[in-house]
């Protein structure tokens, strides 16, 4: 117990990071989006969506150049499903409601399309070659140009708030803590991942399940602290954008990242009925959650409490199945 003393306790100092990072980020992100008379779903499906996913590219990338394939995979996938069942899961029970489906429809597209892409490689070849990772950033690079296009054409004005009735703070300052809550956040969720992994392993958890959870749960902190600071300051779209911007980062992005540095097969430690538990569970659960999340607020335009209690409870079988294998 005296070897895990050091690690708990940088563990701890990585999760006070986080949560101050998340406040500043919130903040900066917000301030951006009443200046511009910007939407805060596009806001958050962007610029915080970039800024809560450097974990997951920092930890993927590392391990996929160290050898570790499955820790890359499972990292990218296993956040995909901890952000929507979990994260957007507690935003939507606390806060239910209408949502902006204009705003959200790019990139939900982009997400679909990019995971067909990637399950259509998975099931066919069983490994990512580079190619695919450098067509995955291609499509990140597509994706931000076609939203940078919307933001100044004006598609979506609506803010949460009227800008007049807000004291609007200086430029500069909502840019320094968009800069300072996106550094915070990214140091916090690497001690929090290092350390974290180190009492998983002690733990003696294995390491593909400490991929598609431990580790995608605290790579996944910064979204987590981003939502439950944007739920508390009443931006619950700005939560909302984020989540399914970073869902789409974690596949264009993270993974393209991995990929194109260093190729690796998709994990087969663990089987189910005979097969790849990760064809089997992973991929059908992240298109699953992600499904449950965005046609009701694509086709209806509103949010509903019972999606965050069945995404929860997705997502807590998922954890339980993953440890029982």
């Amino acid at each position: 117990m005296p070897d895990m003393l050091v690690p708990i306790l940088l563990f701890i100092v990585g999760l006070v990071a986080l949560i101050k990072g998340g406040d500043w980020f919130v903040d900066g992100a917000s301030g951006i989006a009443r200046r511009f008379h910007l939407s805060e779903l596009l806001i958050g499906a962007t610029v915080v969506s970039i800024g809560t996913t450097l974990p997951e590219v920092m930890v993927s990338t590392t391990s996929a150049l160290g050898g570790h394939g499955e820790i890359a995979y499972g990292n990218a996938i296993g956040s995909v499903i901890c952000n929507t069942s979990l994260i957007a899961a507690i935003t939507i029970s606390v806060r239910p409601g209408k949502v902006d489906s204009k705003s959200l429809r790019l990139p939900v597209c982009f997400f679909f399309a990019a995971a067909v892409f990637y399950a259509v490689i998975s099931y066919t070849t069983g490994r990512f070659e580079r190619p695919m990772g450098i067509a995955l950033l291609a499509g990140f690079v597509v994706y931000m140009v076609i939203s940078a296009m919307s933001m100044r054409s004006g598609d979506a004005t609506e803010t949460s708030e009227p800008p007049e009735e807000i004291k609007q703070s200086p430029f500069w300052k909502d840019i320094l803590m968009l800069v300072l809550g996106a550094a915070l956040i990214a140091v916090g969720a690497r001690l929090l991942v290092d350390n974290g992994t180190k009492i998983a392993e002690w733990l003696g958890v294995p390491e593909s399940v400490i991929g598609l959870t431990f580790v995608a749960l605290g790579t996944s902190l910064p979204e987590l602290v981003t939502a439950i600071t944007a739920l508390a300051k009443g931006h619950s779209a700005l939560s909302l954008g984020n989540v399914v911007g970073a869902n789409l980062f974690n596949l264009v992005l993270v993974s393209g990242t991995s990929i194109a540095l260093a190729p690796f097969n998709i994990p087969e430690n663990s089987v189910i009925m005979g097969h790849n538990a990760s064809l089997v569970l992973d991929l059908p659960v992240m298109f699953a959650v992600m499904l449950l999340l965005t046609v009701p607020a694509l086709t209806k335009g509103k949010l509903y409490r019972a999606q965050g209690i069945a995404l929860l409870a997705i997502y807590a079988a998922f954890c339980v199945i993953q440890f029982a294998m």
